[in-house]
């Protein structure tokens, strides 16, 4: 089926009123565009240390909506003409041209698997679903892996440094603390080298579905490990589920500018002689998150490098002043 698509050119002022307007006469699903500077809750939401450079906002904003091709796009573009007219009177709604163009159609959420395909981190095969394990590869250890729309694959640089550093510091009856955790790749990896235990955090609702469904296809028992939605850094009550003093071990692969927040919460959270993981770390971004580690109390034990991406694992001190 291919689809009508709509960009409809108005202002930042009346980027919200005019997609509400959108939605009430049946349509759905609108995209804006625009050159607002992201907030620092935006920033700390985003999973990479590069952020985009964005031009400084010209008030303009492009709203983008699809109709099928057997609607009435005439008579719906009429009433959403209509409708600006009316808001012109009480609101700068900008031009308000429309511009047309024709789409397939598009399975979104899948189409990014065309793109993934198994790789290797040294002898670990990360393979998705929808891919066979070649007979040469039996004797590797196999993580089946479908990220949905949660980050982590492992292809990353940022990932496979914490992979490593879970590989030598993780042993058994260990329980470990995923902050961010994506997909669950790394909790999951924690628990094939012989963790007891994994709990998972993250603000994203897709990555509570995308780590449950790849700790089953992975044949890891609902009783081996938990996720759950929330920001642990200034949430009471994720800090308590969580539970304090209770980890061996604790990965975070996130921004930099939120490991030095996180950093002396998390400690809260591990045990007396526990390690520390973080990647996500821009090289530029290395001393500032060094300094906020030492400065939580935490011991730098190493820095590793892949690319330009930087992982530093701490441990916490045996007693505690």
């Amino acid at each position: 089926m291919r689809w009508n698509q709509f960009r409809l050119k108005t202002t930042t002022e009346a980027e919200d009123i005019v997609s509400s307007m959108l939605m009430d006469l049946g349509i759905e699903g609108v995209q804006i565009e625009d050159k607002i500077p992201l907030t620092k809750e935006d920033k700390e939401q985003m999973f990479v240390d590069i952020l985009p450079d964005i031009l400084p906002d010209d008030g303009c904003a492009y709203l983008t909506f699809y109709l099928e091709e057997d609607v009435d796009t005439e008579d719906i573009l009429s009433r959403v003409r209509k409708e600006l007219e009316e808001m012109r009177e009480y609101l700068n709604v900008g031009e308000c041209t429309i511009e047309e163009s024709r789409t397939e159609d598009v399975d979104w959420v899948n189409n990014w698997k065309q793109y993934f395909h198994q790789f290797y981190i040294d002898d670990i095969l990360v393979i998705p679903s929808w891919e066979n394990v070649k007979e040469e590869d039996d004797d590797k250890l196999i993580i089946h892996i479908d990220p949905g729309t949660a980050f982590g694959t492992g292809m990353h640089e940022t990932t496979q440094l914490c992979i490593r550093a879970l590989r030598k510091y993780v042993t058994t009856d260990m329980k470990i603390l995923d902050v961010g955790c994506g997909s669950g790749i790394l909790g999951m990896l924690a628990l094939k080298f012989g963790a007891e235990y994994s709990v998972g955090t993250d603000l994203d609702p897709c990555a509570i579905d995308a780590t449950h469904e790849n700790m089953e296809v992975n044949g890891i028992a609902k009783d081996r490990y938990e996720v759950m939605i929330g920001n642990i850094i200034d949430d009471r009550a994720v800090q308590d589920k969580v539970g304090y003093e209770k980890y061996d071990v604790v990965v975070a692969n996130i921004l930099a500018d939120v490991l030095v927040p996180l950093t002396p919460v998390v400690l809260r959270h591990m045990k007396p002689g526990a390690v520390y993981i973080t990647s996500g770390i821009i090289d530029d971004k290395e001393q500032v998150v060094t300094e906020a580690v030492r400065a939580a109390g935490l011991e730098v034990l190493e820095v590793n490098h892949q690319g330009e991406w930087v992982s530093v694992t701490a441990r916490k001190n045996q007693v505690q002043e």
